[in-house]
């Protein structure tokens, strides 16, 4: 799963940047998902899911052609991640996440100074005058859809150390520098395997974080547990 965010002040262009990425990158065949950052109270329409949020912490509406799912509670990105069944994931808003690359939305040189932290893949901007690219330009676009695609990443947020970086946002920084790549990540990318009767499961980078980070959890949890290699079998 490739990530990238979509930053910037309000009325900077960030929701028409992602609508279109994400229209470019659909059109190419990606499976593209949009996760939005928003300060306020988010409102549901009156529909019978709706009514279930006052009593219950997950509720979900299951149709022909759409799911509906609504969690009580402020989630991470991971935590919704989880639930993201996509190729690509655009994250708009957000400016204080620190694992994964971005896109800055600029409406002036003053921008800058508060959006660019040194994981900017490059600046956007509605004429394109004071940025690299135009969000209005077909052709500009298309050249970012290709950037997200080659250089879109996203890591775990553990800061474990163990890639020889002090946090994952020194990492990233590296990353998107093109000093290193994703791999370097260890948490992400340490061999896990899953077999399911006797066959191999194929798991990308993610969704093997998922795993072990899931499972670890678990066994930590429990009494007796001690750090090493974790087997477990189900019949």
């Amino acid at each position: 799963m490739k990530a990238v965010g979509i930053v910037g002040f309000k009325k900077s262009g960030k929701t028409t940047l992602t609508m279109r990425l994400s229209q470019e990158l659909s059109t190419r065949g990606y499976r593209v998902a949009a996760l939005k950052h928003t300060p306020a109270h988010i409102s549901f329409p009156e529909t019978d899911s709706s009514k279930f949020k006052e009593h219950c912490s997950f509720v979900a509406a299951i149709g022909q052609g759409e799911t509906e799912i609504i969690i009580k509670g402020e989630k991470t990105i991971d935590d919704i991640l989880a639930y993201c069944d996509s190729d690509i994931v655009l994250i708009e808003g957000f400016k204080r996440e620190k694992t994964f690359p971005k896109i800055a939305c600029i409406k002036d040189e003053a921008d800058k100074n508060e959006l660019l932290d040194g994981l900017e893949l490059f600046t956007a901007s509605f004429d394109g005058g004071n940025a690299d690219f135009a969000i209005t330009n077909d052709d500009h676009i298309k050249k970012m859809a290709s950037v997200i695609i080659e250089r879109g990443f996203k890591l775990p947020g553990s800061n474990c150390g163990d890639c020889g970086y002090q946090n994952c946002y020194e990492l990233a920084k590296d990353i998107v520098k093109g000093k290193t790549t994703v791999e370097a990540c260890v948490t992400v990318y340490q061999p896990i395997s899953v077999m399911v009767n006797g066959s191999g499961l194929a798991l990308d980078g993610f969704t093997a974080y998922l795993f072990k980070t899931r499972v670890m959890a678990m066994v930590s949890a429990s009494k007796g547990a001690r750090s090493g290699p974790v087997e477990i079998k189900i019949p």
